[in-house]
């Protein structure tokens, strides 16, 4: 399984993609984000699914980009990716049926061309279609969603800037890591801010954000005694007094 989480706030985007790949038995680290990046183009992909898709769909859109194609908006480069998605589809699907494995590749492409008047965030589905992610939900996690999903809808907003979605971010990621086998560090993190045509990238590894992890645990655990106990008092009065005092040999 994959965690590919893409946000899109005022002030630019932010992409955060683990590095675990799982063939089988076999898991391997693999990067999962490609950047393409020339003078005011600047745009990110990052891939969810079959990895053998992923790698023959990113290198026929790479020769287009290089031979033929010159894109202006970040949409001409969605739809070039989605063209060759349909291609690698019409080459290998059948043949993947054949083997019982479903033709299986996401993507989020985000950036900023020199005719795009703001950065853009996309979604591309494995059929070839794409959505934009809207300003009303800026974010789209494709691979293991679930998780670190209410976090995000309960935080992360159009108008929170750079750090805070990085924040938020993590803590998707760290809540993902913490239940899901198959998502594991390191991580690679790209972050854009808006009108610059520069995209950064930088790679963490498990001990470099374990205090921040350990930190999000402690908060979390001193939060809950803080919540509001009225309603808890229905249930708690019916409870029968303990027939004798409990101590740790009980245990």
């Amino acid at each position: 399984m994959t965690f590919c989480l893409g946000m899109k706030v005022q002030d630019g985007l932010v992409g955060i993609a683990d590095t675990r790949v799982t063939s089988g038995t076999e898991r391997i680290t693999a990067r999962k984000v490609s950047i393409h990046q020339h003078g005011n183009h600047s745009m990110f992909l990052m891939t969810s699914g079959l990895r053998s898709v992923r790698d023959k769909a990113l290198t026929y859109f790479e020769n287009v980009t290089r031979e033929t194609e010159v894109f202006s908006r970040l949409y001409q480069a969605v739809n070039a990716f989605a063209q060759q998605v349909r291609q690698v589809a019409r080459e290998d699907k059948e043949a993947l049926a054949e083997s019982g494995l479903p033709f299986n590749l996401h993507a989020l492409v985000g950036g900023q061309l020199e005719d795009d008047t703001e950065h853009k965030l996309y979604m591309i589905y494995p059929q070839g279609n794409w959505v934009e992610v809207s300003d009303a939900t800026p974010y789209y996690i494709i691979g293991e969603s679930g998780y670190g999903k209410p976090i995000l809808d309960r935080t992360l907003q159009f108008d929170s800037d750079l750090a805070f979605a990085l924040r938020v971010g993590f803590l998707a990621f760290n809540a993902t890591i913490t239940c899901a086998v198959d998502v594991d560090y390191p991580i690679d993190v790209v972050a854009y801010r808006r009108d610059t045509y520069e995209i950064i990238t930088q790679r963490y590894e498990k001990q470099d954000l374990a205090e921040v992890s350990r930190l999000w645990q402690q908060l979390l655990r001193e939060a809950v005694p803080k919540l509001q106990t009225e309603w808890m008092e229905k249930i708690l009065a019916k409870l029968p007094a303990p027939s004798r005092s409990f101590t740790g040999r009980d245990l």
